[in-house]
């Protein structure tokens, strides 16, 4: 079996298990497709130990041809962002656009340098010697937040707009800033770039201005196309191109696709999508819209499935996991403190939703980004203490994220209720 195989098995999988949730588990999708991979990962890993050595090689095997570097951060991750950035509701955005910048910059980054410090701490002081930059390349990926699963329960549970829009617009564009600080830390790590503060800061703002440009082109591209075809076939095939042929490009010129993908995707979603209803009506563009929030849950599904084998084929130690689960206070707290100090300051000249912080906090769930990133680093190079570096990562990353989805997504639902019945007092008075 190849790898290509392999993936059609997973994705056959992630479908049923989709289907299966809405009539036994009735619980939200990412959660359910979480939960899933996570029983799934550890029924492989009982049948291996129990089949032996030849059921774990076959697997190793299949999984080794996958390259995950390219089929996730060069591939995937292009159709992810551009679907989510279709959702956005630009006009509700821009009323809260200086808290999200503010939260985009200025916690991502912050929220990388708390974790990557603590951790360099934590892992020296248990006998992990692993060097600071590749800690702060730890806190790069597992900073960025993913936006699906709390959505969906934000949305379903009818949040005040305000909470919907901050965890929206912070979780979609700190994943483009997230990957653009992951990228250049991974250069100085991996590529020899010097790590001096102008060569890292040049390397940065053309990654992300060169995005964030090369996204708006496209935009206008895609939105004269659009507007003037006819077939409705044609327009989705358009949009297809852009997350496919325009997130290559972005890669082959070496500036962030990421950040094209959500600014081309946000204006496609807004600017085109309103046009395309006043000349050929509603109905033209509820196919494409519907496509895309399919897609989307789709890839994220089959995401986390693949990850889950990944993992199968990782030796797995209870120090390992014992690192994983101490980083999970460790990045809540970097999440804390990264969303709650702006908010001390955007409080002297606006009201907020005094449960914000800890919704931002809690809700600020971990997801499929941050495991790209992690399968992204170059195994078999760096070695700590005898952990390949690329195994502890993935593993420490996987642990903090199935907390984050399955625990912390099932468990917000009473801090947006909270807010909700706030919102409602407030209304009331």
């Amino acid at each position: 079996m190849n790898a290509w195989y392999l993936i059609c098995f997973l994705s056959a999988l992630a479908v049923f298990i989709a289907f299966t949730n809405q009539y036994v588990l009735k619980m939200q999708t990412t959660i359910a497709i979480t939960t899933g991979s996570v029983v799934i990962s550890l029924l492989l890993i009982l049948a291996v130990k129990m089949l032996g050595d030849q059921t774990a090689l076959f697997i190793t095997q299949v999984v080794a041809g996958i390259d995950f570097n390219q089929l996730l951060l060069k591939g995937m991750l292009g159709f992810l962002l551009f679907a989510g950035a279709l959702e956005i509701d630009l006009t509700a955005l821009r009323k809260q656009r200086w808290e999200i910048t503010i939260l985009v910059l200025f916690s991502t980054l912050v929220s990388t340098l708390i974790v990557g410090y603590l951790s360099f701490y934590i892992f020296g002081l248990l006998g992990f010697p692993v060097p600071l930059i590749y800690c702060l390349l730890f806190g790069a990926l597992i900073s960025p937040t993913d936006p699906i699963a709390v959505l969906a329960i934000i949305k379903q549970m009818s949040a005040p707009q305000g909470i919907s829009i901050q965890v929206e617009g912070e979780s979609l564009f700190n994943d483009g800033v997230g990957l653009v600080i992951f990228t250049t830390i991974f250069s100085v790590a991996f590529y020899g770039t010097e790590a001096h503060f102008a060569d890292v800061a040049e390397l940065f703002l053309v990654d992300a201005i060169g995005g964030i440009v090369f996204g708006l082109a496209i935009a206008v591209v895609g939105h004269f196309v659009i507007i003037n075809c006819k077939d409705i076939n044609i327009r989705l095939l358009v949009t297809l191109t852009i997350p496919s042929a325009g997130f290559a490009l972005a890669n082959i010129w070496e500036i962030s696709g990421a950040l094209a993908m959500v600014t081309s995707g946000i204006l496609l979603g807004n600017i085109t999508r309103q046009k395309a209803i006043k000349r050929r009506g509603p109905d033209g563009t509820r196919y494409v819209k519907d496509f895309w929030h399919a897609t989307d849950s789709f890839l994220n599904a089959l995401l986390f499935l693949i990850i889950g084998m990944l993992i199968v084929t990782m030796p797995f130690s209870w120090e390992v996991i014992g690192l994983g689960l101490i980083m999970i206070p460790v990045v809540l707290l970097a999440r804390f403190i990264s969303v709650g100090s702006p908010y001390l300051v955007f409080k002297r000249f606006r009201h907020y939703d005094k449960h914000s912080v800890k919704i931002l906090t809690w809700g600020g769930l971990r997801g499929g980004l941050a495991l790209a990133m992690a399968a992204a680093i170059p195994s078999e190079e760096i070695m700590i203490e005898g952990f390949d570096l690329h195994d502890l990562i993935v593993i420490i990353t996987y642990v903090v994220v199935i907390f984050s989805i399955i625990v912390q997504g099932l468990t917000i639902s009473p801090l947006i209720q909270r807010s909700i019945e706030a919102a409602k007092q407030t209304s009331d008075n």
